[in-house]
C-alpha cells in the first residue's frame, strides 16, 4: 500500500511539473518531419500546361484622392495574378516550362545584385559604356543577355491597372525590387511585344510632363532633361532598360483611383518585360509605389505559379492574426530593398551551425538577405546553402537521389511514391519565433515524371534573396511604419 501510493505521488508531481508544457503550443523545432503529397504536386503539372489564359477585367471606379485614406479601416486593394495563369505558356512539357522559369531567375538575381554593386561603388558611373543608342549599361562582365522572346515572358506576378482617363486597362509586373513605375507609351521607337494596346498619352486627360526641377524627377537615379521636361532612364543589371517621359497619371487599381503619381512614359524600352505594359515598382525608395501613396503597409500572398488560383496585394491593411513577425531592416547605400532580420535556418527541428553574421549587412553594405517577390529561388551565400543542404540530404536518405538540373544540385526520383516524408525546414528570427515552411515550398517538382529538386541555390554575390517559392501560400506583410515584416500562413 505504501508502495502505491509514493508511485501516485510521483505521478501527481511529475503531472503537475509538466503541466504547462502539456497544453503549451509546440515549437517549430519540435516538428522534425512533414509530408510532401508527392501525387498532387505532379498533378499540377500535368493541370498547369493546359490552363487558358485569364480574359479581361473590367473596372468599378471609386475616386481615391492621392496619398489619402479614407477611414481607418479603409485599404487599397487590387487581384494578384500568376504569369501563367494570365498568359498561359508556349512549352509542351514542364520541364521546359521550369528550364524557361530558371533562366529568367538567373537573369534576376543579377540585376538585383548589379543594382547593389552600383549602389556600394562596386561599379562607378565612370565604369559604364555608353551605347550608340545613348542608352548607358553596366560592363559586360556584369550583364546578361537581352532577351526579348514571348517564350521567356515577364515576371511571375501580374495586376491588372488602369492607366489614365479614362483607363486603359492592361496588365503590370509587380515588383518589390524595383522602385520607379514605368508603362509602355506611344511613340514606341523601340518597344517590346505586350498583350495590351500600347498607351497612348494624348489619349489621357489626366496625363501630365513632369518639369526637371521637381522633387520627383531630382529622385531618379538616372535622369535627364528636354525642353523643360524631365527624361527618365531605368537600367537593370540583366540588360533590360526602359527610356521616356516622366509624368504624373492618374492609376486605377482595382475599384479605387490614385491621382497624380510619378510614373514613367517609356518609349525606347527592352527585355524581360514581354507580354506585361510596364512595372509597378513596390519596394522602399521615394518614387515606389507605397511611398508615393504614403502607404503604411501593405502585404501580398503569391499564391502557387502552377496553379490558375487568384490573390490579393493589399496597402493599409493591419497585421493578421498569428503573424509570425521578423525585423524589417534598410541598407544605408540602397533603400529599395527589403532586408530581413534573419538568424538561423533549421532542418528536422535542428538549428544549423551558421553564424548570424552571414545574414547580416555590414558597414560596407555588403551581405545582408532581402524578400524579394520577382525572385523564385532562395539564394543563400554558398557556405550557408551548402550546411542547409547537407542537412537536408543527411534527413532524406531514404530517398532516391537522381541527377541534379539547372540551379539545383540535389535532386529526387519520387515517381514511385505517392506521398513521402521529408526533414521539416525553418527560417528563424529574433525571440525564438520561426517560419516553418510547407514541403511543396522546398521539395518542388521539375518535370511530370516524379523528378523533385530541393529549391535552393547557392550564390557567389554578398546578396541572399529569400524567393517567391518559399513565399508562396503565405500572406508576406511589410509594416513600414514599426519596420517589420509579419508572415501569415494560408492567409491568402
Amino acid at each position: 500500500m505504501a508502495k502505491m501510493w509514493l508511485l501516485l505521488r510521483l505521478f501527481i508531481f511529475a503531472f503537475l511539473f509538466t503541466f504547462p508544457f502539456v497544453h503549451s503550443r509546440p515549437s517549430p523545432q519540435s516538428y522534425k518531419t512533414t509530408i510532401l503529397n508527392v501525387s498532387a504536386s505532379i498533378q499540377n503539372t500535368f493541370n498547369l500546361l493546359s490552363l487558358h489564359p485569364k480574359t479581361t477585367q473590367a473596372f468599378t471606379e471609386q475616386e481615391h484622392s492621392f496619398g489619402s485614406v479614407d477611414s481607418p479601416s479603409s485599404k487599397l486593394s487590387l487581384q494578384l495574378q500568376t504569369r501563367t495563369s494570365v498568359w498561359g505558356t508556349s512549352q509542351t512539357d514542364y520541364k521546359s516550362l521550369i528550364l524557361a522559369r530558371l533562366e529568367r531567375d538567373s537573369a534576376r538575381v543579377r540585376s538585383l545584385s548589379t543594382r547593389l554593386d552600383l549602389a556600394i561603388k562596386r561599379v562607378s558611373k565612370s565604369d559604364l559604356r555608353p551605347l550608340d543608342n545613348g542608352l548607358e549599361f553596366q560592363p559586360e562582365d556584369l550583364e546578361g543577355p537581352i532577351v526579348s522572346g514571348s517564350s521567356q515572358g515577364s515576371g511571375e506576378y501580374f495586376s491588372r491597372v488602369g492607366i489614365g482617363n479614362p483607363p486603359s486597362q492592361v496588365y503590370m509586373v509587380l515588383d518589390t525590387g524595383s522602385d520607379v513605375n514605368w508603362l509602355q507609351c506611344a511613340p514606341c521607337s523601340d518597344c517590346y511585344q505586350q498583350a495590351d494596346p500600347i498607351f497612348e498619352p494624348t489619349s489621357s486627360s489626366s496625363y501630365s510632363p513632369l518639369t526637371c526641377d521637381t522633387k520627383q524627377c531630382k529622385s531618379l537615379d538616372e535622369s535627364d532633361c528636354r525642353n523643360g521636361t524631365c527624361l527618365y532612364e531605368v537600367s537593370y543589371g540583366d540588360g533590360s532598360y526602359t527610356v521616356g517621359d516622366f509624368a504624373t497619371e492618374t492609376i486605377t487599381l482595382g475599384s479605387a483611383k490614385v491621382n497624380n503619381l510619378a510614373i514613367g512614359c517609356g518609349h525606347t524600352n527592352e527585355g524581360l518585360f514581354v507580354g506585361a505594359a510596364g512595372l509597378l515598382g513596390l519596394g522602399g525608395g521615394s518614387l515606389s509605389f507605397p511611398s508615393q501613396i504614403n502607404a503604411t503597409s501593405f502585404s501580398y500572398c503569391l499564391v502557387d505559379r502552377d496553379s490558375d488560383a487568384a490573390s490579393t496585394l493589399e496597402f493599409d491593411s493591419p497585421f493578421p492574426q498569428n503573424v509570425v513577425t521578423a525585423s524589417l531592416l534598410r541598407n544605408p547605400e540602397l533603400d529599395t530593398f527589403y532586408y530581413l532580420g534573419l538568424t538561423g535556418l533549421s532542418v528536422g527541428g535542428k538549428l544549423l551551425s551558421i553564424p548570424e553574421s552571414a545574414f547580416k549587412i555590414d558597414e560596407t553594405g555588403n551581405g545582408g538577405i532581402i524578400i524579394d517577390s520577382g525572385t523564385a529561388i532562395t539564394r543563400l551565400q554558398t557556405d550557408t546553402y551548402n550546411s542547409l543542404r547537407d542537412a537536408f540530404v543527411k534527413g532524406t536518405q531514404n530517398l532516391v537521389s537522381t541527377s541534379g538540373m539547372s540551379l539545383f544540385d540535389t535532386c529526387y526520383d519520387l515517381s514511385s511514391k505517392s506521398s513521402v516524408q521529408v526533414p521539416t525546414v525553418s527560417f528563424h528570427f529574433a525571440d525564438g519565433k520561426s517560419l516553418r515552411l510547407p514541403p511543396k515550398n522546398y521539395l518542388i517538382p521539375v518535370d511530370s515524371s516524379g523528378t523533385f529538386c530541393f529549391a535552393f541555390a547557392p550564390t557567389t554575390s554578398s546578396l541572399s534573396i529569400i524567393g517567391n517559392v518559399q513565399q508562396q501560400g503565405t500572406r508576406v506583410s511589410f509594416d513600414l511604419v514599426n519596420s517589420l515584416v509579419g508572415f501569415s500562413p494560408d492567409k491568402c
